[in-house]
């Protein structure tokens, strides 16, 4: 029945000429609009990568914000843990934000929320139900994030948020439940933004998307689009969830021993289907990190995950039960520090190691920039025994994001006026851009912009709304967080601290008589990463001596400048050590006057 009515939607949709709406067809509301009113729109993150997203619409001095998310660091800052969206330009704008909308609970959406909602006059907030449980168990770990005014939605939900903002909701699809685009109607036309979606006709745990609904807001008139780019470059149509449950439980059946799973702790879908296999083969499960656990408990009280509590096993019961009885459970298919496969193959799980018998299936695709990393982890586990299935061996993932016939179906459906990619890379979204030409959007209205980039639409005094993507930019520089700081990380820690990762460090230890400036005795050095000093006597001697007549040149009968002893040290001894074997690592000299 599913297919049937499949292969009828698209060869209707096929049939159906698009035509880009006429700026009249725009639904207006003319009361109290002036003329050279504006809505502007700014993404402060998304736009130049995956993560960090968060979307404002501006209108007449009120402001709502759709997400609110944080980005995993890049591989040249070491000691990151993630960065958050820069919210500068709401600084004093506290009292025109009207609220903000989560469209769904993965971390890319909501991770900045802890650290954000106090600074911007913590407005209310409104979420699915499963999101709302996914935040308030987040910001438990802050104690600086104000009691949060969570107001849980669905896609019944009408909210009037200022005077020029009527937000309502569509439920879509991803892989994660209780995920919802937003449509903002505003004094000027209707903006639709998609959050992250994929057309699944067959959805785990889920409704699917409303497409006659789509159909319908799209005839009425769309202003801009905002959708989704993160499978732009992808051909085809995305894999539904339920057909991974069925290329999994082929596996299963195979199988022998201990099964091991590794995907993220936010794929609900994937995780229902999984325990809905543990029962069918008679196996219980045993959830590893605590990001799965806590995820799967919150889902499991609200009632997003159906299955018998029995099927969940304690640790300690793990070595009483024999090997075909087996599913663990856990994160680290993208190598992350600290996760739970990477800590079995380092064997440094209190209950878990590897050997012979053992399947370790990867449910998730590989992350741009994870590949080395993610095969070294594989190369170790065959090493210890195990057998490795991954997602370009078997249909065992299917991806939360529209592949290009998905989002060309959806740019059909809603016939904007104008687009806008988003939450992506710059090339993927240059890609959707490319396809929402072909699907024949004017080029001159599609606005591939830039993170802070501002684009507004003004009504002019033909009554004809007007777009354009300003060269305006709001401040969207990384916020970065390490540890308990937020923001005290610059580029200039980066920077000594990318210096130390490939050069190493020497420290300098320099005494001085107070009285003469002469050095006493000689100097102290030592080698973090740079070299090791036994090996190296020849070298290490030679810069004492530089570092001595250093000290020694300064000006006769007049003090010796601290700073400037050490500014020399720093410069001289810096192009000595680059001149002798062409590594400049970082000089720290201290200078001690007795």
């Amino acid at each position: 029945m599913i297919t049937k009515y499949k292969s009828k939607f698209r060869e209707q949709v096929s049939e159906d000429r698009f035509k880009t709406n006429s700026v009249s067809a725009i639904p207006v509301n003319a009361g109290g609009l002036i003329n050279g009113e504006k809505l502007r729109v700014m993404v402060l993150g998304g736009l130049e990568e995956v993560g960090r997203n968060m979307t404002l619409l501006e209108y007449n001095k009120e402001i709502i914000i759709i997400d609110m998310g944080m980005q995993f660091p890049e591989e040249d800052m070491p000691g990151i843990d993630y960065i958050i969206p820069n919210v500068a330009y709401l600084e004093g704008k506290e009292d025109w934000i009207k609220g903000v909308i989560i469209s769904h609970g993965h971390m890319d959406h909501v991770g900045g929320i802890p650290h954000l909602m106090g600074k911007i006059g913590n407005p209310p907030m409104f979420m699915g139900k499963l999101t709302a449980g996914i935040v308030r168990k987040r910001v438990e770990e802050f104690s600086l994030c104000p009691k949060l005014a969570i107001t849980e939605m669905d896609e019944t939900t009408s909210l009037q948020l200022g005077k020029n903002f009527k937000v309502e909701f569509l439920r879509v699809n991803h892989s994660i439940p209780d995920c919802f685009a937003t449509i903002v109607n505003t004094p000027i036309g209707t903006v639709i933004h998609t959050g992250d979606f994929k057309i699944d006709y067959s959805p785990v745990n889920d409704k699917p998307a409303d497409l006659n609904r789509i159909a319908q807001i799209g005839g009425k008139g769309v202003l801009l689009l905002m959708s989704d780019s993160t499978d732009a470059t992808h051909p085809g149509y995305q894999v539904s969830e339920s057909s991974i449950g069925d290329e999994m439980s082929k596996i299963f059946e195979k199988l022998e021993g201990r099964i091991i799973i590794g995907t993220f702790a936010s794929q609900l879908s994937r995780v229902q289907k999984i325990l809905e296999l543990a029962e069918k083969f008679d196996r219980r499960v045993f959830l590893q990190g605590r990001s799965m656990n806590n995820n799967v408990e919150i889902a499991q009280q609200i009632g997003y995950l159906k299955f018998n509590p029995k099927i969940l096993a304690e640790d300690y019961e793990l070595s009483k039960m024999p090997d075909n009885k087996i599913i663990v459970l856990g994160t680290g298919a993208q190598g992350e520090n600290g996760a739970f496969l990477v800590r079995v193959v380092n064997g440094e799980h209190r209950n878990i190691s590897l050997k012979s018998g053992d399947t370790v299936i990867f449910s998730s695709s590989v992350i741009p920039g994870n590949e080395r990393t993610i095969q070294t982890l594989r190369d170790s586990m065959v090493r210890q025994g195990a057998r490795v299935i991954n997602y370009e061996m078997m249909d065992i993932h299917a991806g939360g994001h529209a592949k290009q016939e998905d989002l060309k179906l959806m740019m059909r459906l809603i016939k904007p006026e104008h687009f806008m990619p988003i939450e992506a890379n710059h090339y993927m979204l240059q890609a959707h851009a490319e396809l929402a030409e072909q699907v024949g959007i004017s080029k001159q209205k599609i606005f591939v912009a830039d993170n802070g980039q501002v684009i507004e639409f003004v009504k002019n005094n033909q009554n004809i709304v007007i777009g354009k993507l300003t060269s305006e930019k709001v401040p969207t520089n990384y916020i970065m967080v390490d540890g308990l700081g937020v923001g005290d990380v610059s580029n200039i820690v980066l920077r000594d601290r990318r210096v130390m990762a490939e050069d190493g460090m020497i420290v300098i230890i320099v005494t001085i008589d107070s009285k003469t400036g002469d050095p006493i005795g000689n100097p102290d050095i030592i080698s973090r990463g740079f070299i090791y000093m036994k090996e190296n006597k020849e070298l290490i001697q030679k810069t004492r001596m530089k570092v001595k007549k250093i000290v020694k040149d300064h000006m006769p009968k007049v003090p010796v400048d601290d700073d400037y002893i050490k500014n020399k040290i720093r410069n001289d001894i810096g192009q000595f050590l680059f001149g002798q074997i062409k590594r400049r690592p970082m000089v720290l000299p201290v200078v001690i006057k007795v």
